[in-house]
């Protein structure tokens, strides 16, 4: 299924549809502000399993992160983190970053893993944020990756849509994708490590 919504207004019945999907342990395929990412709802284990073996990832080992509204809910999953870095956040989303913190104990239950930390993303994009805030929960994602040596990742929301329609239960049309991917920030430390650059440039908001 492949359901075309647009970035700047988002429908609100195609938006209810996907959340739909999610809410009955679905997996969908969906556009941030870097590069497409596949995902579910947190709390449906067998969905989470379903994007872990799609992705071809053990779940205990798997570095999947959560997509969230906006920073209102992340303390039920990271541990509590000093104000500075807290203000940085507060400027860089949302935007093409994922955050790692150290994670509260909800969150290894939630992937049946033994992390000890949890990427957090809030990207730059209404489609996903809506979706997750009619959701009321965040999403595990992760992204979309080719096997192309040339192509790191998928662009085209059709071309995705053919690859993975058999796989997944929607792929959400937001229009072209980005093919760089979010900067990483390891935080865990109280510092900022970036420890894969990406689409977003931390500096500007140091």
């Amino acid at each position: 299924m492949l359901i075309k919504i647009y970035n700047d207004n988002p429908n609100p019945k195609a938006i209810e549809q996907a959340v739909d999907i999610l809410r009955r342990g679905g997996v969908i395929i969906y556009p941030t502000d870097t590069v497409y990412g596949i995902g579910c709802d947190i709390t449906q284990q067998k969905a989470i399993e379903r994007v872990c073996e799609i992705r071809g990832l053990k779940p205990e080992k798997a570095n999947l992160s959560f997509i969230c509204y906006d920073l209102t809910d992340i303390s039920q999953y990271t541990k509590s983190f000093d104000t500075s870095v807290f203000r940085v956040l507060k400027k860089a989303l949302p935007g093409p970053f994922t955050f790692i913190f150290n994670a509260t104990t909800k969150v290894p239950k939630l992937l049946s893993s033994k992390k000890k930390t949890v990427g957090i993303r809030v990207p730059d994009n209404n489609i996903v944020r809506e979706i997750v805030k009619q959701l009321g929960n965040p999403i595990v994602t992760a992204s979309i990756h080719d096997e192309d040596e040339i192509i790191e990742y998928s662009t085209d929301p059709e071309l995705i849509h053919e690859k993975y329609e058999d796989l997944v239960d929607a792929v959400i049309d937001g229009g072209y994708g980005d093919n760089v991917a979010s900067t990483v920030v390891d935080v865990t430390e109280g510092n900022f490590d970036v420890i894969r650059e990406g689409k977003g440039d931390l500096e500007q908001f140091l």
